[in-house]
């Protein structure tokens, strides 16, 4: 194993099994290296890998909040960093100088990690968080692949979350992005055929699947009118379908609590108007008779011809009071 910290060769003999040519295509001609930096080689039995890529979609901050729960749960090391200055634009995502008595003591920069640690009954867990790369993708998703085959992933799982016509006052249902019918149909999804905005994220994920290993993108459906604020019903959705389809668990208590005080607030709001209550009433309808449905879960997208109900004044009033502003 080469030194904490140092690149490792792709090694056309492979010798090294991080070795990363890319599969099936003649390497780029400057790519000589991997974009990942080992930092660490444990010892892991058949880990998940779970990735969250912050600056896409994450309605109500679910996937970030459910990803820093999660790290906190499993007492996470260092195993690979990545060469931010290949992927990252720096002057849209500026380090942060950390200013102590006027005095600049650490300079943190914006850029992946991939963590590894283990759930209260012993799973090992793969954790990729950070900042989505500005470029390079191509290159970074072959670097994941061979880090997560070379540690014998079994699933790859993504965090996210995105504004959807549901009310608050159902429960928050899970939208899959899938690599089988069977993971999707586990999960729930929404019907028909989309053409939706990709990430960074579902490239990993689709490189994964044409690497011949599983892959799920976990979305959680939240409220339209509060997507802009703390939102920790989602949150514990994403969780709660991580501990579903890999027994991996994450205290959630104090986030159904938090959950609860955030809809006792969001609902004291809105019985002040007979609009927004008829928006909400509105919602509850066309959730329920699609969950009503064959194989419907509830809380789609919104369907041709149907609009979304105006939230935009709502969503204003709601974010101004959680933040206590009124």
């Amino acid at each position: 194993m080469p030194p904490a910290g140092q690149s490792v060769r792709a090694d056309p003999g492979g010798r090294h099994r991080f070795a990363v040519p890319r599969s099936g295509v003649a390497p780029y001609p400057e790519r000589t290296m991997p974009i990942f930096h080992l930092e660490a080689e444990p010892d892991l039995i058949s880990p998940v890998l779970v990735v969250h890529l912050n600056g896409f979609m994450d309605a109500g901050g679910a996937a970030d909040a459910a990803t820093i729960a999660l790290l906190d749960s499993i007492d996470p090391t260092v195993v690979a960093t990545f060469d931010g200055d290949a992927i990252m634009d720096y002057r849209a995502r500026r380090p942060v100088v950390r200013l102590v008595e006027g005095v600049a003591t650490e300079l943190i920069w914006p850029e992946p990690v991939l963590r590894a640690g283990k759930d209260g009954e012993g799973r090992d867990v793969l954790v990729l968080s950070g900042p989505e790369p500005d470029m390079r993708w191509h290159e970074f998703c072959d670097d994941i692949v061979t880090l997560a085959s070379s540690f014998g992933t079994t699933l790859t799982l993504g965090f996210g979350a995105f504004p959807a016509p549901v009310p608050h006052t159902r429960p928050v249902r899970l939208a899959s992005t899938a690599s089988s019918s069977e993971l999707a149909e586990a999960v729930g999804y929404v019907p028909g055929t989309l053409d939706v905005p990709g990430s960074a994220q579902s490239a990993i994920e689709r490189a994964i699947a044409d690497a011949g290993m599983a892959a799920v993108g976990l979305w959680a459906r939240v409220p339209h009118y509060v997507a802009q604020v703390a939102y920790p019903a989602a949150t514990v959705a994403l969780l709660d379908g991580l501990a579903t389809l890999t027994g991996i668990r994450v205290d959630t208590s104090e986030l159904i609590n938090e959950g609860s005080a955030t809809r006792t607030r969001i609902e004291s709001l809105i019985t002040n108007s007979q609009d927004h209550m008829t928006m909400v009433r509105l919602l509850e309808e066309q959730f329920d008779r699609e969950a009503a449905e064959p194989g419907g879960t509830g809380g789609g997208l919104v369907a041709p011809g149907q609009p979304l109900p105006s939230a935009d004044e709502l969503a204003a009033e709601l974010e101004r009071f959680l933040r206590g502003e009124t």
